[in-house]
């Protein structure tokens, strides 16, 4: 299904924009910090209905969508930076390309924003996107500058500069020039939060 950029979201759901690293290590505790971080953002706003906007890129991104397609009620929005087919030939593993074919149906709508000229454009479009688009930025994120344009901290720094609130799930990103997942030790898997409401 492929549905104009902006469309595709329920008025009255929170929506929940999703950013974080592709490789991850020590995945089952990243795992409970993003469960920890959608409990965070359910108390924080109560009586919502929640939208996770996700473009499902492997790691992070299908991290989040499944535990959040867990809670009740919970919709699946996935913007993508161009068509599917290019996009899913740029996902490295068996596993994520898995993944992709398994959450992709469970998609409430599914957005395909407009052509760039480079993919680098288009990534960062995206990232844009999934800043303006979100209530609440949930980022998987190693607090570090971004490896490549677009990457995770440039999403929350545009959310940031929106004021908009966020929940990090701290976790280490890849090992600069390679696909090797690094770990921030006993904090991988911590959650902050910023701009929160209190509890």
């Amino acid at each position: 299904m492929k549905v104009e950029a902006g469309n595709a979201i329920k008025q009255d759901a929170l929506v929940v924009g999703v950013t974080g690293h592709r490789f991850l290590s020590k995945k089952h505790c990243v795992r409970n910090g993003v469960v920890e971080a959608l409990s965070r953002i359910v108390a924080a706003f109560p009586n919502r209905s929640l939208a996770a906007l996700s473009s499902l890129a492997e790691g992070s991104d299908q991290i989040v969508a499944e535990e959040a397609l867990r809670m009740p009620g919970t919709e699946l929005i996935v913007p993508l930076p161009f068509r599917l087919s290019e996009y899913a030939g740029s996902f490295v593993s068996d596993e994520s390309r898995e993944g992709l074919d398994r959450l992709l149906p469970m998609a409430t709508e599914i957005v395909v924003l407009p052509e760039k000229e480079t993919r680098q454009e288009a990534y960062c479009a995206l990232g844009q996107y999934l800043a303006e688009s979100c209530d609440v930025l949930l980022a998987v994120w190693d607090g570090e500058p971004a490896q490549g344009p677009g990457g995770t901290a440039d999403v929350v720094n545009h959310a940031r500069a929106l004021g908009k609130p966020l929940v990090i799930v701290l976790a280490g990103n890849r090992e600069p020039g390679t696909n090797t997942p690094a770990t921030l030790g006993n904090s991988q898997g911590s959650v902050v939060t910023e701009r929160f409401p209190p509890i």
